[in-house]
């Protein structure tokens, strides 16, 4: 009789074992396949949550099949301890384990509502905006410029919400003086910045802050950044070039930078500054004299006058024969690298064309035909616009 019942108990673990072997695999299988979403979701995740939660608000919004399996799958994965706060985009038919690793895996949010603080050259404004998942478009809620407008209601309510993200984009060409001119007002941050930074030794780009981040240690963000852009580019050089150091790299860049906004063009605008180099010719840019008058603290405002382009300054590039003594601008990746490897071309002068690029010459004949007709065009857009 013992026999029998052992023989039967064995025979039950056996099958049991088998059911729960079968129910692992389909448990995994589950894990692993193509999810039910047919359209992209945003997924917020806030501080103090865990699996358990985060998987019913999947669930609930048809991300995953099953909260459970969900959850069972990031312990087995030993990833459930290393969830992280914000708002994380899941694709149509991501897996659960995708999923996992998408909010386990850190850094900034991928969806949600964000507040960009832009320094731009002429203008600093902030946008709130949100991300469409379906789309995977921005929606401006609020945009304003500090100082000027008023600040809408947008703006302060989504700031102190707990899981939005924050971005202060620096364009290419802003001064450092209007760096940390910029964000001494932006009211997420604190701290001062004790003094303004080298001009050119900030990296224009965007850069992810969290509210209460410390102002100084954003501007060390930027130098370290352009610290690492600067040496890739001077390791990248080419051969002969006029310039006997990474600084005066950055200064040619700078330049460049300022004198032209169409990326196809900088490695001709950087030849034109070479050649003249290599001439033994002024560089006669006219940003390098703007400068020289407003040391980067705003901008100018009007033309220049003709006794500005004739007083000897150590930026009036009219005069002197170099480069100014420091760069003139905050330059991107873009403009170190055409300084770096400029196009070989014949080109000693360039003039504006009236379509936001430039006409470019080899001999002064040829460049006074582009100045005439630029001036022709200048004179066609003032009597339009009735100035």
């Amino acid at each position: 009789m013992w026999r029998h019942v052992a023989a039967n108990a064995l025979t039950f673990l056996v099958v049991g074992l088998f059911l729960l072997g079968g129910v692992i695999m389909w448990g995994k299988a589950q894990y692993d396949a193509p999810g039910p979403l047919t359209q992209a979701v945003c997924v917020q995740v806030k501080s103090g949550s865990n699996m358990r939660r985060v998987g019913q608000n999947l669930a609930d919004q048809g991300a995953v099949s099953s909260a459970s399996i969900f959850r069972i799958g990031a312990d087995y994965e030993e990833k459930a301890g290393q969830l992280k706060a914000g708002s994380f985009l899941v694709e149509p038919e991501a897996t659960m384990k995708e999923i996992v690793d998408v909010i386990t895996r850190g850094g900034a949010s991928t969806c949600g509502t964000e507040i960009v603080y832009r320094i731009g050259v002429n203008r600093v404004s902030v946008q709130v905006r949100e991300l469409d998942p379906v789309t995977n478009r921005f929606a401006e809620l609020a945009q304003f410029t500090p100082g000027t407008d008023e600040v809408p209601v947008e703006y302060t309510e989504t700031r102190d919400q707990g899981d939005v993200r924050f971005r202060i984009a620096m364009a290419e060409g802003v001064t450092s003086w209007q760096v940390v001119n910029a964000i001494s007002g932006m009211d997420i941050m604190e701290g001062a910045v004790a003094e303004t930074p080298a001009e050119g030794s900030l990296a224009p780009d965007s850069y992810e802050v969290r509210k209460g981040d410390d102002r100084a240690a954003l501007i060390a963000r930027m130098q370290e950044a352009q610290e690492t852009l600067v040496a890739a580019a001077w390791e990248s050089r080419a051969d002969d070039l006029p310039i006997d150091n990474p600084e005066e790299l950055l200064i040619l860049a700078s330049l460049i930078e300022k004198e032209t906004g169409v990326s196809g063009e900088r490695k001709q605008v950087s030849s034109v500054f070479v050649n003249r180099l290599n001439q033994g010719m002024r560089l006669q840019t006219d940003p390098t004299v703007i400068y020289g008058i407003t040391k980067g603290e705003g901008i100018l405002g009007r033309g220049l006058r003709r006794s500005e382009l004739r007083r000897e300054t150590p930026y009036n590039t009219y005069v002197i024969p170099a480069l100014p003594p420091t760069p003139i601008a905050n330059p991107g990746r873009a403009s170190l690298l055409a300084a770096a490897q400029p196009d070989e071309t014949p080109y000693i002068f360039f003039v504006a064309d009236g379509t936001g690029g430039h006409a470019f010459a080899v001999t002064l004949d040829e460049h006074n035909n582009n100045v005439a007709e630029w001036r022709k065009i200048e004179a066609e857009r003032n009597a339009a616009s009735g100035n």
